[in-house]
This record gives C-alpha cells, sequence and structure tokens, in this order.
C-alpha cells in the first residue's frame, strides 16, 4: 500500500508493522481510515480515494 501511496499521490508513507489485526491509516496525524471501527479491511484502492479527496480539499 505504501508504494500505491506514492504512485499515486506522491506521498512518502510511513507502515508501522501492528499486532492483533489493527489496521489504521492516520494523514496528518488524524485517523483517514480504521478497520477497528468499521470491522474490515479497505476495498481495493479506497485508502487512495480517502486520502485524494482529503488532499484536494487543502
Amino acid at each position: 500500500m505504501a508504494a500505491e501511496i506514492k504512485e499515486e499521490l506522491g506521498i512518502d508513507a510511513e507502515l508501522i508493522k501492528g499486532t492483533g489485526g489493527v489496521f489504521e491509516v492516520l494523514a496528518d496525524g488524524e485517523p483517514v481510515f480504521s478497520k477497528k471501527s468499521l470491522g474490515r479491511f479497505p476495498d481495493d484502492h479506497e485508502v487512495i480515494n480517502i486520502l485524494h479527496k482529503r488532499f484536494a480539499r487543502k
């Protein structure tokens, strides 16, 4: 996913290994996707689409 974020948005992503099935995506320190909250992993390109929308507003 980090490579896809870099390719699509030009943003260097940091992947931090977690435990217990945790999958959280933060942008500028704020959550943009949470497996814990939603109970599922993101669909294909879902995180990229969320980040596109987030950074288009800036």
